[in-house]
């Protein structure tokens, strides 16, 4: 600590490291410490690609696979990372690259993300990587790694371009995009069958699986707003993050023609109407076990829908931005989004949110078809 070896220190539990300094430490003090580990990573969250190649990510747990960390969402820090690989693979790291150092037949990689990440958002990928590099509008650098098994044909690369567009589109709706650099990893599947998320909103540069393609884009990159930049208070807040990212893939549908009163949500509320399934997991603290629940995704981004016809456009987007702005590299829960989008829109939302992301069963019809949204060819109110 501080440069000092710490007099004793012992492991606790299966996360924690208790450290005993030589001196104390004065009440409000800031101190540093300097842990040194060596072992082999945990597979929850290191996995071994089909190319060869290792990738550390995961959620909620996987930070502790690979480095000492209280891997809570809400403790944020920035993060600099050297990785000293055999010559020929490359290490793929958040944020920007530093210098790339080579000797003895290794080389060492270095990555700095200079805004607070939560430690689930790290990540190194290790591979052969193939690295396209270019640049946002205003200079932001965009970083593209593809995997030896990932074919980059004309698909992968109009996906590639896409990205600026995806990113400015977002910014319109979220506000301005909240990292220095950009980018994405495309590795292979993990070898150990069925564990590691395909994708994941690795900060400043999502990790995917395989392919790129607009809508895995559109909502690892929404995280970058919500859940990266602003990030949750503990995993109760899965909503503020999955909720929104997965109504991000409505908004670009909406931004490339669809009708979503009809195609989307209309559709979907009567096509589960009589399924009590589909209701039954709260939004807002949906569980242990369940933080990352499927009905984040589907009954969540028809409730950003509901919302946003409830309050209308301006307040709906104007909530968004807000949100960004306020809580920018910080942290912020549900129920201060409910306040904010309740003080935003001028209007008693306490009923909505009630049904939407308390509830467990269909919203009732006022919630249910709010404002247009009433009008909707499939609509009880309209036959």
């Amino acid at each position: 600590m501080n440069g000092t070896p710490a007099r004793s220190f012992s492991r606790s539990g299966a996360h924690k490291l208790d450290i005993e300094p030589a001196r104390r430490v004065a009440g409000g003090a800031t101190f540093a410490v300097r842990v040194v580990y060596a072992g082999k990573p945990d597979p929850e969250g290191w996995h071994q690609l089909v190319s060869g190649g290792v990738n550390a990510m995961g959620e909620p747990h996987a930070a502790t696979s690979w480095f000492p960390s209280n891997d809570h969402p809400s403790d944020k820090a920035t993060f600099s990372l050297a990785a000293t690989v055999p010559d020929g693979w490359t290490a793929i790291g958040n944020g920007r690259p530093g210098p790339t150092t080579s000797a003895g037949g290794s080389t060492t990689f270095r990555w700095r993300e200079d805004k607070p990440m939560a430690t689930y958002l790290s990540t190194v990928a290790i591979d052969k990587f193939t690295v396209h590099r270019s640049e946002l509008p205003d200079g932001t650098p965009v970083i593209t790694a593809y995997g030896p098994d990932v074919p980059i044909d004309e698909t992968a690369k109009a996906a590639e371009a896409q990205q600026p567009e995806i990113l400015a589109f977002l910014a319109s709706k979220f506000g301005p995009y909240p990292f220095s650099s950009a980018g994405a990893i495309v590795r292979s599947w993990p070898k150990e069958s069925g564990t590691g998320a395909p994708d994941l909103e690795t900060q400043s540069r999502p990790t995917y699986t395989n392919y790129l393609w607009d809508a895995a884009m559109v909502h690892e990159n929404a995280h970058q707003w919500f859940g990266d930049s602003v990030s949750f208070t503990d995993w109760r807040d899965g909503c503020i993050a999955e909720c929104v990212a997965q109504y991000a893939n409505q908004l670009w549908e909406e931004h490339k023609g669809s009708n979503l009163d009809t195609t989307f949500y209309a559709t979907n509320i009567e096509e589960h109407r009589n399924d009590p399934a589909y209701w039954s997991t709260k939004l807002y603290d949906p569980g242990q076990g369940k933080e990352l629940a499927p009905a984040l995704y589907f009954k969540g981004s028809l409730m950003m829908h509901a919302l946003r016809r409830t309050v209308g456009d301006e307040a709906f987007f104007g909530t968004l931005k807000r949100w960004t702005a306020d809580h920018a590299y910080g942290n912020a829960s549900f129920p201060q989004f409910e306040a904010l989008a309740a003080k935003v829109s001028g209007k008693d939302l306490k009923g909505f949110f009630d049904a939407w992301a308390h509830g467990t069963t269909i919203p009732p019809k006022e919630y249910l078809y709010p404002g247009t949204l009433a009008d909707s060819p499939a609509s009880p109110s309209s036959g």
